[in-house]
């Protein structure tokens, strides 16, 4: 895994990321030992969710859509919430009402997708949140391996989340991308 303290499998059939819980034995045919699993949804049915937790494979949950943080709570794990940031939004009262998760992402805003857009937003916006609470914070959006290393240095978030930016192709991750970006994250 190159040093990654985690990996995410897409569990949203509007990805070009997307898996199926069936998928998950072939990716993962056994627990990962010392990286955590997340499975990423997206105003999935309860019964999605408990599907894809079936397979004993998904450590924690990441919730990218408008679920409700009962919902998000309601199985039982430890969740991530994302919210997609914009200039004009409220996130900090936005994220106090998910008081029960255990990690917050910030991702980039588009109208069109709920996430994967390659975009990086106005880290100022992140940095406020990060210094105003003590909430774990994930930072995504437009990361690759030439700007982890200053966003880390900057924001100092509980970790990063990168997929379309260690890729070669859609869906292609690059060995040597993946490589530079785990050490630029861990060189701060």
């Amino acid at each position: 895994m190159l040093g990654a303290s985690a990996i995410g499998l897409v569990f949203f059939a509007g990805s070009a990321r997307g898996v199926t819980a069936e998928d998950v034995l072939t990716i993962l045919p056994n627990q990962l030992t010392g990286t955590k699993v997340f499975g990423l949804f997206v105003n999935p049915s309860a019964e999605d969710v408990r599907v894809v937790l079936a397979t004993a494979r998904v450590d924690c949950l990441q919730f990218h859509g408008e679920e409700s943080e009962a919902f998000c709570a309601s199985f039982n794990k430890p969740y991530m919430k994302a919210f997609r940031v914009k200039a004009d939004a409220n996130l900090e009262s936005e994220i106090q009402e998910y008081s029960s998760a255990d990690l917050i992402l910030l991702d980039t805003y588009d109208e069109k997708v709920p996430g994967g857009t390659g975009k990086s937003f106005d880290w100022t916006l992140a940095e406020s949140i990060r210094r105003d609470s003590d909430i774990r914070l994930v930072l995504a959006g437009g990361l690759n391996p030439s700007n982890v290393s200053t966003a880390v240095q900057r924001l100092h978030p509980f970790g990063i989340d990168v997929s379309s930016g260690v890729e070669s192709a859609p869906r292609l991750k690059d060995f040597n991308k993946m490589k530079k970006f785990i050490e630029g994250a861990r060189s701060v």
